[in-house]
């Protein structure tokens, strides 16, 4: 039956190929619509993957990784001393505004590292080299946004917050859902924010070998009562979880069951529709012995067949469209798992919308044949 079911499948080639085009198009949507969700979603983990740091000390209340409110003095020498920390390093993270030569200026993230680890960047640096942040007021910046800050170019002068800077190299891809990180030495990234001495937004710490991130984070927690102590796998979930609780969630779910929803009907009317283009011939096979449940696998063959064969022909689309139009400002990501996951849900959108056809099936009696 599975055998006369893709048999059937096939025989009429139009209606083949408008099933598999509605889940082509299905799988299109969904796919394009996770992959930008996961883009977007690593744009803002990205400095906490790439950060170098096990454990993360943070103001009380942090759920994202933003400006905000800073650390009480003597926070850093605290963590410094408790067991199983082998580097715990200052980050200054604060908003800044960068000149143009005609006037105006563009919003940064001022990123300010210490020397001598560099825990929290900068990395992916395309232009220049990393060692120019121990040079004075000199900062790397993000490549893609180059002639945005006025046609930037190693050397190119600026004022940032009103001082007077250098550019010493690119980094590229470094936008997350605000502005483009901008890198500098802990020092000058304090003068040009104002930021008090002693004071940061946050500690990074890298644990001893052989330590348990999790474990050091309590003993941090201990230590610091009056900070919020997160792993970085911790913090890249709080972070995860906030933007989809907040803002991505609604609208990149809702527009992924609409491509669900999308495929279900197509699927659910072409099958209804073949059952009912091929009433006199189902209705022989059951004249001569073959049972609902025989029919019923038949059509669920031909339903895991339309299922496949979208699946594989729209994620190769969606890999040429995610190729097409990567860049430093909008990465579509597809995880391997995304190319097990959809397949499976594609059978199982497919199987669903052949229930209207089985009851057909169901109704059906053999003496249709004879009409």
């Amino acid at each position: 039956m599975v055998r006369v079911g893709l048999r059937m499948m096939v025989h009429d080639r139009l209606k083949l190929a408008g099933t598999v085009a509605g889940v082509v198009f299905a799988v299109i949507l969904v796919g394009q619509q996770l992959g930008v969700l996961f883009g977007l979603l690593h744009k803002n983990t990205m400095f906490v993957e790439h950060a170098g740091a096990d454990v993360w000390v943070a103001p009380v209340g942090t759920e994202l990784l933003q400006p905000g409110a800073l650390l009480a003095r003597g926070t850093l020498e605290s963590a410094r001393v408790v067991e199983g920390v082998d580097v715990a390093a200052p980050l200054i993270f604060t908003g800044a505004s960068i000149s143009k030569p005609g006037g105006g200026g563009e919003p940064i993230t001022l990123v300010g590292s210490a020397r001598p680890h560099r825990l929290g960047g900068p990395w992916n640096v395309v232009a220049g080299d990393e060692r120019a942040l121990s040079e004075p007021d000199t900062l790397l910046l993000e490549d893609s946004e180059r002639e945005k800050f006025g046609g930037l170019n190693l050397g190119s002068e600026r004022e940032v917050n009103g001082q007077q800077v250098r550019v010493g190299g690119f980094v590229w891809g470094l936008l997350p859902f605000g502005p483009a990180y901008a890198f500098a030495d802990l020092n000058v990234a304090r003068q040009l924010s104002g930021t008090p001495d002693r004071r940061y937004h946050y500690v990074l710490v890298r644990t001893a070998d052989g330590q348990d991130p999790a474990a050091v984070a309590s003993r941090l927690q201990e230590a610091i009562p009056n900070a919020k102590v997160m792993t970085a796998s911790g913090f890249k979930d709080s972070i995860v979880a906030y933007l989809l609780r907040e803002q991505l969630g609604l609208s990149f779910g809702t527009s992924t069951t609409f491509g669900l929803i999308i495929g279900f009907v197509i699927v659910a009317l072409a099958m209804f529709s073949s059952v009912l283009d091929n009433l006199r011939e189902l209705g022989t096979l059951k004249a001569i012995g073959c049972t609902n449940g025989d029919l019923g696998l038949m059509l669920l063959a031909q339903s895991v067949g339309y299922a496949l064969i979208g699946s594989f022909i729209g994620l190769g689309l969606v890999t040429q469209i995610a190729g097409n139009i990567r860049g430093a400002k909008l990465t579509v990501l597809l995880p391997t798992e995304l190319f097990l996951i959809v397949p499976v849900v594609m059978v199982v959108i497919c199987l669903a919308a052949s229930t209207l056809a089985l009851l057909r099936i169901r109704k059906l009696e053999p003496g249709v044949v004879f009409r």
